[in-house]
């Protein structure tokens, strides 16, 4: 599972699995209505349907060596911050890796989620993983667009990814050799 940083620390974060137990934590993330909607899942579904949707995801991923978000834990407190990881997507027809990344609520704000990205990024392209990282953003999400800019990337695109309007954001690894 070349794509999950397991184990991987940052000033800040550990990285670990998700793990079943992780569900009534990571249930707070999709009683924020908007998140739905930039994860293009159905908006008539419940809280608790979107999580378990989530995690049917998360679980395919690891099992089928796809990537996969890894579960933030705050270092000091052992808090449940929130998920970031390397995840393989197919956007327009092309194969890509994908910095994912979202936040509980309650951690926004605070540099969680660059910190976490920055550390995906930087272990992708120190192990040699790919030469080029996206982030997919809903167009409308200007949280997550602020992390991929914080990130070194580039808008370098705008696309449709699971029926949504999105942006695609990229670094080369000869941009992030220069940072």
């Amino acid at each position: 599972m070349k794509y999950l940083l397991t184990g991987q620390e940052t000033n800040r974060l550990i990285f670990r699995l998700l793990e079943r137990t992780d569900f009534n934590s990571w249930l707070e993330l999709f009683k924020d209505k908007t998140v739905a909607g930039f994860f293009g899942m159905d908006k008539t579904k419940t809280p608790e349907e979107h999580c378990e949707e989530w995690f049917q995801r998360i679980e395919n991923r690891y099992k089928n060596n796809l990537g996969g978000m890894n579960v933030l834990i705050n270092k000091t407190s052992g808090e449940f911050i929130g998920q970031c990881g390397l995840l393989i997507q197919e956007v327009d027809d092309i194969e890509e890796l994908e910095i994912g990344y979202s936040i509980l609520p309650k951690f926004r704000n605070k540099g969680y989620a660059t910190e976490a990205a920055k550390k995906c990024r930087d272990y992708a392209f120190e192990n040699n993983v790919t030469d080029s990282l996206i982030s997919i953003i809903h167009v409308d999400n200007i949280r997550s667009e602020k992390v991929a800019k914080n990130n070194g990337m580039s808008l370098t695109k705008q696309t449709i990814f699971r029926d949504m309007p999105v942006n695609i954001f990229r670094i080369n690894k000869s941009e992030w050799s220069n940072i």
